[in-house]
């Protein structure tokens, strides 16, 4: 079983920061990429931002520049650092996480529950 556990979702106002944080749990051998996805009402899901096990780090165009993804191997945590928001950021963001799982030592993609960020005035 493995968990991905978010949490630093809230309402903030345009030009405003955030930081986002999601820790897996569960019997992992081993975690590679890691990364956000983002979800707004009447849209698509869409990838804001992915990294690696060696810290490769991949980006939307809509957020380069402003977010900032990284990560805490010892503490298998990942983070997402918003900066700058602004409306359209309004999502559901939801973790996602690429787990090698013990035996029998399957490559699993396990996603979270998701947390609300909501930029408004």
């Amino acid at each position: 079983q493995v968990q991905l556990v978010e949490s630093g979702g809230g309402l903030v106002q345009p030009g405003g920061s955030l930081r986002l944080s999601c820790a897996a749990s569960g019997s992992i051998f081993s975690i590679n990429a890691m990364g956000w996805y983002r979800q707004a009402p009447g849209k698509q899901r869409e990838l804001v931002a992915t990294i690696t096990s060696g810290g490769s780090t991949k980006y939307a165009d809509s957020v380069k520049g402003r977010f900032t993804i990284s990560r805490d191997n010892a503490k298998n945590t990942v983070y997402l650092q918003m900066n700058s928001l602004k409306p359209e950021d309004t999502a559901v963001y939801y973790c996602n996480a690429n787990v090698v799982v013990v035996a029998p030592y399957r490559f699993l993609d396990v996603w979270g529950q998701g947390t609300l960020v909501a930029v408004t005035s």
